[in-house]
């Protein structure tokens, strides 16, 4: 297959495969996701026949994270997120915290050095916003207080994760890394400016589309609807999602599922939110198969052979370990039984965050050249996990 070629053959035999796979896994009576993730593995590197380009499906999974970020802004305003602010930071925190000190725990006995414990912490704490959200969405719980909390819990690791790879870079050296992937170190003073630039970053993307944004995106909606074509909205929904999630990952380097996220809440505002989500939601549940598809691209099945012991233990952690925690944490602030459980196992798997830190560990000396399979691995294995242990709290309900 050509190089001109290689996005239609992405698409192409993405959609197929994922096709095939989703009518194989209902037939089965499996989730329609495990079928997706198949679909993957059969298209990837690592298993013989047709091998897609992988930047290429990359790119099409991260649009489909942008747009159903922004279907979920439109649902969700920022009273909704202020109003558990007390008990997504403190849970947060003391996940990110007990992960950190997994990681590091672990980085010892597998003879890693500190800093990989690092990354490794911070990546098992980072939940699937794909995953999560279409969870959310099967249980019709995206409006419940557990979707609420559930949904301010991401948008604050989208938060942490922006400033954790921001200040890797300058760190690495004292955490045991080097300057690789081109990033240049000079000590411990970059990471405290380059936290202070991407914070102010935030401020003002915060600042502008809740000021300037709540004016203009309405407006661009409402001349869309007066031209009377389908299209034309269609179209401007699109552009608004897909436009502000690039200025906010490419020009501000913040990411792109914090942009759209914005947006959505800023289209919350308007009259025509209800036509925009509708007109949208095709485009996010064809997209978010890719995104399935491209994980599964990933994944080398040689590794449940070869590291056996460490994808178990790291899918234990995520599995069990995470949403043990959470569960225990959301409790603790007093939160129902059921909305604990249903966040929990809601937070039993990581995904693009996880995968995107993992690689920048990797490009920093950070983590050692064999962590990424296991790590591949233990996500793998727990996006598939994570639809059973729904139906099980389904049969709770």
């Amino acid at each position: 297959m050509t190089h001109d070629n290689a996005l239609i053959e992405a698409v192409a035999a993405g959609f197929v495969y994922a096709l095939a796979g989703g009518f194989l896994a209902t037939r089965l009576r499996l989730p329609p996701l495990l079928g997706y993730l198949l679909a993957g593995m059969a298209v990837g590197p690592f298993t013989p026949g047709i091998v897609v380009d992988s930047q290429i499906s990359g790119q099409l999974a991260e649009i489909g994270v942008i747009l159903l970020m922004f279907g979920v802004g439109m649902h969700i305003s920022i009273k909704d997120l202020l109003s558990v602010r007390a008990i997504v930071v403190p849970g947060a925190l003391v996940q990110v915290l007990a992960a950190l000190g997994f990681g590091a725990g672990i980085a010892a006995l597998w003879h890693w050095g500190l800093g990989a414990g690092l990354v490794l912490g911070f990546t098992l704490s980072i939940a699937s916003t794909v995953v999560l959200l279409r969870a959310l969405e099967a249980a019709k719980s995206l409006d419940s207080p557990a979707g609420r909390i559930a949904i301010g819990w991401l948008v604050l690791e989208d938060l942490l994760s922006v400033i954790v790879l921001v200040a890797l870079p300058p760190l690495a050296p004292m955490l045991g890394g080097d300057a690789g992937g081109g990033h240049v170190v000079v000590g411990g003073a970059d990471a405290l400016a380059a936290l202070a630039i991407v914070l102010g970053k935030l401020a003002a993307f915060v600042t502008v589309m809740l000021v300037a944004g709540t004016r203009v995106l309405p407006w661009l909606l409402a001349q869309a609807v007066r031209t009377g074509s389908r299209e034309m909205f269609t179209l401007t929904v699109m552009a608004i999602a897909l436009g502000v999630a690039f200025v906010s990952a490419e020009v501000l380097g913040l990411s792109y599922a914090l942009g759209a996220f914005f947006a959505g809440i800023v289209i919350n505002a308007s009259d025509h939110s209800h036509r925009a989500g509708r007109d949208a939601q095709p485009l996010q549940d064809v997209f978010a198969v890719l995104f399935f598809v491209s994980v599964g691209m990933l994944f080398d099945p040689a590794i449940l052979l070869e590291q056996p012991l460490r994808v178990l233990a790291l899918t234990a952690a995520i599995v069990a370990g995470k949403p043990l925690l959470t569960y225990l944490t959301l409790r603790a602030v007093r939160q129902p039984a059921r909305t604990a459980l249903e966040v929990a196992i809601g937070r039993g798997q990581i995904g693009e965050f996880s995968f995107i830190l993992a690689g920048v560990g990797l490009q920093l000396g950070l983590l050692p050249a064999d962590a990424r399979a296991p790590i591949l691995g233990a996500a793998l294995l727990s996006i598939t996990c994570n639809p059973f242990l729904f139906r099980l709290l389904e049969r709770w309900r």
